[in-house]
């Protein structure tokens, strides 16, 4: 895989469809009956590695069966891994070959479409300097870690990681430095979140097991 500099992440806005509009027009445009991670990832363009973090990080925010955020952590572990070393998006084929269909997708779309618009309104760009190449490799580790965190099997574990994960990949795609400090206050809180449930868990098996015999 070449390594070069993750432009598609950092690169100045041309004139193009917001984030929320190119998930609804992919939702309603696209013609099989399934979508894989490889048809989004073209479909992103300039912009996959946070805009495919975002819509693999938002459907652990939704209620979901128990195991998906096992599921959908290795997609965002190894997008964060590429982020942070500047590589040009691109994922392996177990990956890459994944797929959904096309009704779940726009489930998904139109859960996250308002929450999405709301944030839009909000997101400029500013504050270049926490958005730059070198803090976006930074991003790219604190992500990392929250994608370690949700994929951990702590129950309601994974939804503080995954809005964490949200807030820094629209503070990336719109290249809004002011985004990334709620991103990384959201980091510090699900660090204690997870950690806290983490503790909780394991002084319940403690008594259980001194109480046991």
């Amino acid at each position: 895989m070449t390594t070069q500099s993750s432009v598609s992440d950092t690169a100045p806005h041309q004139t193009r469809l917001r984030f929320s509009e190119l998930l609804m027009e992919i939702a309603e445009s696209h013609e099989g009956k399934r979508i894989t991670v490889d048809d989004l990832l073209q479909a992103m363009e300039g912009r996959a590695s946070a805009a495919l973090l975002f819509i693999f990080a938002f459907p652990n925010i939704l209620p979901t069966p128990p195991g998906v955020a096992a599921i959908l952590g290795l997609p965002l572990i190894y997008l964060s891994l590429q982020l942070l070393l500047a590589r040009h998006p691109s994922l392996p084929g177990f990956i890459a070959r994944r797929s959904m269909t096309r009704e779940v997708f726009r489930m998904i779309v139109e859960h996250a479409a308002p929450t999405l618009t709301r944030a839009e309104t909000l997101l400029r760009e500013r504050w270049r300097p926490l958005v730059s190449p070198v803090a976006v490799r930074l991003l790219g580790l604190v992500c990392l870690a929250l994608s370690v965190l949700l994929s951990l099997p702590v129950p309601f574990g994974n939804l503080m990681p995954s809005a964490a994960i949200c807030i820094i990949a629209l503070a990336i795609l719109e290249r809004d430095g002011l985004w990334v400090i709620p991103g990384l206050l959201a980091t510090v809180a699900a660090c204690a979140w997870v950690g806290g449930i983490a503790y909780g868990l394991i002084r319940s098996v403690i008594f259980v097991v001194m109480n046991a015999f």
